[in-house]
Parts: structure tokens; C-alpha cells; sequence
């Protein structure tokens, strides 16, 4: 079992007990402490092997993959105003669905679209859904958007694939500045044209200085190059510890098989811990429902990527999963002009990404964090 899994579920395990000290008496004190004897097992407490905890570790987690979306919903941990709220909304839908359902000036479209708005809020997340339900909330989604637009889109819900965990490299060298990169990556993920909200910076620093992010410019207007400075980005790293992960409450965060740490926005409850959490200033908050004009939408979309986000989300850079699961690097890579960003499978011994690892002088940020980002910088 992975590191993942293990702090991915809530486990119940009823009366039975991993007992790390056959010597203490179970009452959390390893000798003594407590005047009982450390002779015996109380008799609520029972020693089970290693071999037989993993054993009943395993049937609980494959029981939490059988809940349906509805169990999953309602058995996330939360306060009494947001199960309100989140109650108060369910039941806001489930009559609005009834109501459409039996309207007799209701058209068909309408009651599909109310079908759908009621499935997709008891969906479950989607780390723990089959591939059957993964293309079922997808096609949902798509058919959603027609319904609304009169306009189609391509999602996908591709999973990883078998031996690829996916890295990148920054050519602090060849970095001039452009921008190029940053544009890109607004057009390709569809974020918000209102807010100017952006995944990548690109910061101006002085020669001399090192890399000092605190002196350093993140919206400059002038030409570049300037003279006496160069650059640097930054983004989600992607990290194979990633604290932000760690913090989530409701678990809508979490590290996929190719080092893709990605969000499932629909059960982003938009607390932020994950964003406080990020060494790198890696994720994004949307304080609006993302605006982008339709001619504008990317529709080209993975569920976990691309596709329209809702108010009130984490939100950040994904490596384009949309166009990496699919062989393409991703957009910004594409965009730079100088050649300065280098993306590939590091699993891959012929790739790009992997000559650069083996033959250059790489450095990875905070590296004494021990978060293991997956994004290295290195110099001509």
C-alpha cells in the first residue's frame, strides 16, 4: 500500500488494534504510570499481527471505494453551518429537480438538465470513482455544457498511464523574460480573464543578488531583456511530498501515479489551508466564478485540468494534464521562444528531461524541506 493510500482514508477498525508495546497496559502510558498491570491486554483491546492489520486496512479502504456518491458526501467531516449549507443545497436541487420533473410546460432539455444538476451533486470524489464513473460524470458535464451553450467541448478523464512520471526543467540561461509562457498558460487552462489570475510568474531579478524572490519583480512593463537582470519561473512544483496534500480536510487534493498532484474542484471546499501550505506560492483562490469569454473557452478539457472551475476553488497548475496524458508538452513549454523550458518522462532514459538531470548542474528550491519538487533549474 502506498503512502498515499494510507493517509487517503479514515480508517474504522472498531475494537481492534495495531498494539505497538506488548508491555503497556493500553492505557496510552508505557509502564506504571497508571498503577495497572502491564502483564495483560484490557480486555476492550485485542493484538492483532502486522500481516492482519494490513488485512483489515486493505477491507476498509476497498469498502470506502464501494460508497456511493452520496454516502461519500455526507460522511465528509464538517461543522454544522457548512452541513447546513451543504444540506440546504442539496435539498434546494432534489425540489428543483422534482419540480422541472413534473412541470407539464417543461421540456425535455430542461428536465434532463435538472437530472443532471441532481447527480452531479451527489457524485462522489473522484480519486475513489471506477473509470465507468469517471466517464459517467464527464459525459454528464459535457452534455451539461451543450445544454447551456448549444455548444459542444471535448473532456477527458484519462488516467495515468504505466511507467511515466513526468518532470520538468528551467533554463535560467536561456530566460529572457517574454512572458510568451504566461499567456499561454491562461488561453490553454481557461482561467479568469477578470481577475488576471495566473499559474506561472516569471520574476526579474538583479545580477549579483542571487535568487532573492523578495527584491525580485513579478510585473514589470518595461523591455525585455533588461540589462544587469535575469529570470526566473515559478509554479506548482508538483512535489512527490507535497505538503499541500497533507492539510487538505476533505481530501480534494491529492498526488496521482505520474507526480500529477492535482485538484477535484467539485469537492474543494475553498478553505486554503493547501494554498498556506505551499512553499512555492504554487496555488491559486478564485474569489469569482471564473469568466472567459465563450470564443475564448478552451474546450479541449480534462476533468481534472482544464475544465470550467466554480467559485470559490483552489486552483493551480496542473502541467497541462490535458495535453501531457495526452503526449504533448505542455503549453507553456510550447510557447517559450528561447527554448528555456524543457519537459518530459523521467522514467524515460532517452528523454530530454533526463539528459538535462544527467549532464547539467541542477538545483531544485527549499530542497531542504524534503517536499521533493519535481521541477528542477539548472544554467548553460
Amino acid at each position: 500500500m502506498s503512502n498515499n493510500e494510507k493517509k487517503w482514508f479514515s480508517l474504522n477498525l472498531n475494537s481492534k488494534h495495531k498494539v505497538e508495546n506488548a508491555g503497556s497496559c493500553g492505557c496510552g502510558k508505557t509502564s506504571g504510570g497508571c498503577g495497572g498491570s502491564s502483564s495483560h491486554t484490557p480486555q476492550n483491546m485485542h493484538q492483532i499481527s502486522d500481516a492482519d492489520f494490513d488485512a483489515a486496512v486493505e477491507a476498509e479502504i476497498e469498502n470506502t471505494q464501494k460508497k456511493d456518491g452520496f454516502e461519500q458526501v455526507f460522511e465528509v467531516k464538517m461543522d454544522r453551518r457548512s452541513a447546513f449549507k451543504k444540506l440546504a443545497a442539496s435539498l434546494a436541487i432534489g425540489a428543483g429537480a422534482v419540480s422541472t420533473s413534473c412541470s407539464v410546460i417543461a421540456g425535455d432539455e430542461s428536465k434532463e438538465k435538472s437530472q443532471i444538476d441532481w447527480e452531479e451533486q451527489f457524485k462522489g470524489n473522484y480519486k475513489l470513482m471506477s473509470d465507468e464513473e469517471k466517464s459517467a460524470t464527464v459525459d454528464r458535464l459535457v452534455r451539461s455544457y451543450q445544454l447551456r451553450t448549444g455548444k459542444t467541448l471535448s473532456m477527458s478523464s484519462k488516467n495515468v498511464e504505466k511507467d511515466v512520471l513526468f518532470g520538468y526543467a528551467f533554463n535560467i540561461s536561456k530566460c529572457q523574460g517574454y512572458m510568451d509562457c504566461v499567456s499561454a498558460c491562461v488561453e490553454e487552462n481557461n482561467q479568469d480573464r477578470n481577475s488576471q489570475m495566473e499559474y506561472i510568474r516569471i520574476h526579474e531579478m538583479k545580477d549579483g543578488k542571487g535568487f532573492n524572490f523578495n527584491e525580485a519583480d513579478d510585473n514589470y512593463y518595461h523591455e525585455v531583456p533588461a540589462e544587469g537582470h535575469f529570470y526566473m519561473g515559478t509554479q506548482c512544483f508538483h512535489c512527490d511530498n507535497p505538503p499541500c496534500v497533507d492539510v487538505c480536510p476533505v481530501k480534494a487534493t491529492w498526488r496521482e501515479d505520474d507526480g500529477l498532484v492535482v485538484i477535484d474542484y467539485d469537492w474543494c471546499v475553498g478553505c486554503r489551508y493547501c494554498m498556506a501550505a505551499c512553499p512555492y506560492d504554487g496555488r491559486r483562490f478564485n474569489w469569482s466564478k471564473p469568466e472567459v469569454p465563450e470564443a475564448e473557452v478552451n474546450k479541449n478539457q480534462h476533468y481534472l485540468g482544464n475544465r470550467m472551475r466554480k467559485k470559490g476553488v483552489m486552483e493551480k497548475c496542473t502541467f497541462c494534464v490535458q495535453r501531457s496524458r495526452a503526449g504533448k508538452n505542455p503549453a507553456c513549454v510550447e510557447a517559450c521562444p528561447t527554448g528555456a523550458r524543457i519537459f518530459g518522462n523521467l522514467l524515460d532514459p532517452n528523454s530530454t528531461i533526463r539528459w538535462v538531470l544527467e549532464n547539467k548542474k541542477v538545483f531544485r528550491l527549499k530542497e531542504d524541506l524534503g517536499t521533493e519538487p519535481k521541477f528542477w533549474y539548472f544554467m548553460d
